[in-house]
């Protein structure tokens, strides 16, 4: 395995799912989704750059924070035995995505839940950067009033929403301050290029997902779903389940994806 911190549960000897957590969250933040998987896969988690306990960016690495990300997904990837599905959230979505898309031969299928959309800038947003400080100043106290809130009002499983609390203290700030740079803004042609089969879950009203007009891939599907957020498998975790556990099946046991 890489220098990246790294999870698994499952036995060995089932078909391999590599989990890949979004922006400010980490390889421990997949509790429910453990839960459900780790009877019939092999499941490994990682800890992004800059997140959990992985290394964190060196002053230098700041601005190629995107390379980084990416190297790190491939060298997860070419150290197991055989492709594995990659599931990806947002920032872990938009890396299983270009890998996939770079390195076909190590990827066996991918779900992406509302991968973060690249806007091509080349230097952090002000505005988004703000937002995520914020967020993150919200968790100084460990997060209680967010984790009340969450529920209260949310249908997230209390362990995620424990374990997205744990893992704010530990998110480079630096990272978060001045790396936050996702390379260029292609979009529909990388899904189109795509030689695997894909499997996209998004919010009906996602302003990230690609437009299902552009793609042509019949291997890239999408599944659009109403009464959630950006967190589609927390906000409707028998939704989502019902959409991509078909799909891990078929993938994994070598037939047509549904």
């Amino acid at each position: 395995m890489s220098e990246l911190e790294s999870y698994s549960w499952g036995e060995t000897s089932n078909p391999t799912i590599v989990l890949l957590h979004g922006l400010s969250d980490a390889g421990t933040t997949w509790p429910d989704a453990v839960r459900r998987w780790q009877g019939r896969y092999h499941l490994i988690a990682v800890d992004l750059r800059g997140h959990g306990r992985s290394p964190r960016f060196a002053p230098d690495q700041l601005t190629r924070c995107y390379d980084w990300w990416l190297s790190d997904t491939l060298d997860v990837l070419s150290t197991l035995d055989s492709a594995p599905v990659v599931v990806g959230h947002s920032l872990g979505g938009l890396f299983a995505l270009r890998a996939a898309a770079a390195r076909p031969e190590l990827v066996r299928g991918l779900v992406l839940e509302d991968p973060a959309r690249p806007p091509g800038a080349t230097t952090p947003d002000p505005e988004f950067v703000a937002m995520n400080e914020a967020f993150l100043d919200s968790f100084a106290d460990g997060g209680r009033a967010q984790r009340d809130r969450m529920r209260a009002e949310s249908r997230w499983a209390v362990e995620e929403i424990d374990e997205r609390a744990a893992s704010k203290p530990l998110v480079d700030r630096a990272m978060i301050h001045d790396g936050l740079i996702l390379g260029d803004g292609t979009w529909e042609p990388v899904f189109n290029g795509l030689t695997v089969p894909t499997l996209l879950v998004a919010p009906t009203d996602s302003p990230m997902a690609p437009d299902p007009a552009l793609i042509t891939n019949p291997l890239a599907r999408q599944v659009r779903l109403d009464g959630v957020g950006h967190t589609v498998r927390r906000d409707d975790a028998p939704a989502y389940h019902a959409v991509v556990d078909p799909f891990l099946a078929a993938i994994t046991a070598g037939s047509p994806a549904p």
